[in-house]
């Protein structure tokens, strides 16, 4: 038995044994959407258990809190999903916040910010988008202003995941105006109980909270807080999208319910809700649209497969990048079936006592939309598949 499968085997027992009890609240069905403080205890409570066990921050270096392995990350994520364990709270820190400050950071940045992240001692925030600059992130406005050994930042984020309870921020700021790409800087920026800054929450069509704006009026970040060099902002975001779309493993977030799950929770659905007497199971359309998105998804798990194998990879970035939209699609279309299967129940929401699973399909496909918009829309995610896979010509 190689390392890896005794470290599979360690995962398997470890959250057999140490599974958390359900808290006798609703948590919400993904980390950006947590609202409230008892949500934050509960999960961070649980990041904190796992990343004590070894699960979270797998493949990071020893020096900077991390377990020091290669290749662990990935199995230990796979073996939470599989377990169907709480996800992990810390979501942007360690998809994108973690790997970018070990690319790019300073030896003293990774050593204060890497290990609190992995043990969500302290949360992060991403503060890319802007009122003007969403999918257009070389368009953030958002100023950063050299005063000696200090930046005075002014500006606007929003969609910003987490900003409620987030200790600090990874945010793109505009230096120069002479360039639209090299006249951007990437800052560490603290968050909490920062003077200057204002944390607005957004509420969504769900009428959850979890997403904000936040306004910075002459926010004072010291130099060592930059990462990378003045005017790389670019490059270091590249990074972090890289890992924000899923081409690159970071530092854990397993947990959460699985495509598998969410099917055979659809099955389920199917042969509970009745039309015309009958379960929706009974029709044939039905059971076809249901056979037709498990398909897909055992299709994801071949491509998720063959992604390992290097002699089956025809383009390095093609299979990690289409990810993002066949996922945020799939799951879409998973909770776009469900409402169908409950017909008019479908517009009850949760919390409604005639609501199927408490109202849960609604709120996943309202949800969904925002999966296909975050890390760049869709859209701009299939330009990029076309322009920087496939060789095609830049749209315009």
């Amino acid at each position: 038995m190689t390392e890896h499968d005794e470290f599979r085997e360690y995962c398997r027992r470890w959250l057999a044994e140490n599974r958390p009890a359900p808290p006798s609240f609703r948590l919400p069905l993904s980390p950006i959407e947590v609202m409230t403080e008892e949500q934050r205890r509960y999960l961070c409570a649980w990041e904190k258990k796992c990343y004590d066990a070894g699960l979270i921050g797998c493949d990071y270096p020893k020096e900077y809190g991390g377990g020091g392995h290669s290749g662990f990350q990935q199995i230990a994520s796979q073996e939470m999903g599989r377990a169907q364990v709480p996800y992990m709270i810390n979501v942007i820190g360690l998809s994108m916040a973690a790997p970018t400050i070990l690319n790019h950071g300073t030896e003293e940045q990774k050593r204060r910010f890497i290990a609190p992240l992995l043990s969500a001692d302290e949360i992060w925030c991403q503060g890319f988008s802007e009122p003007n600059a969403g999918s257009d992130l070389a368009n953030a406005q958002a100023s950063a202003v050299r005063d000696g050994d200090n930046w005075v930042i002014n500006g606007h984020k929003v969609w910003t995941s987490l900003a409620h309870f987030a200790s600090w921020m990874i945010m793109v700021t505009r230096t120069s105006n002479d360039h639209k790409y090299n006249g951007l800087t990437y800052f560490i920026v603290p968050i909490a109980n920062t003077k200057g800054v204002t944390v607005r929450p957004l509420i969504k069509i769900t009428g959850e909270t979890g997403f904000n704006e936040v306004l910075f009026e002459d926010v004072v970040v010291p130099d060592s807080y930059r990462v990378d060099d003045i005017g790389k902002g670019w490059t270091v975001a590249m990074t972090t999208l890289l890992y924000e779309r899923g081409a690159a493993e970071g530092a854990g977030s397993g947990g959460g319910i699985s495509l598998d799950e969410r099917v055979a929770q659809l099955i389920d659905l199917a042969k509970r809700c009745r039309r015309d007497g009958k379960p929706a199971w009974d029709d044939p359309i039905i059971r076809d649209r249901v056979a037709g998105l498990a398909i897909r998804v055992e299709g994801m798990r071949q491509v998720h497969r063959r992604s390992r194998v290097e002699a089956l990879t025809d383009h390095p970035m093609r299979l990690p990048l289409q990810a993002k939209v066949t996922v945020s699609e799939l799951m879409q279309d998973i909770a776009a079936a469900a409402l169908e299967i409950e017909g008019p129940a479908s517009s009850l929401y949760v919390g409604d006592p005639g609501a199927p699973d408490n109202g849960q399909w609604p709120l996943a496909y309202l949800n969904s939309y925002g999966f296909t918009i975050a890390a760049g829309s869709n859209e701009i995610q299939r330009n990029i598949l076309g322009e920087r896979v496939l060789g095609l010509a830049k749209s315009k």
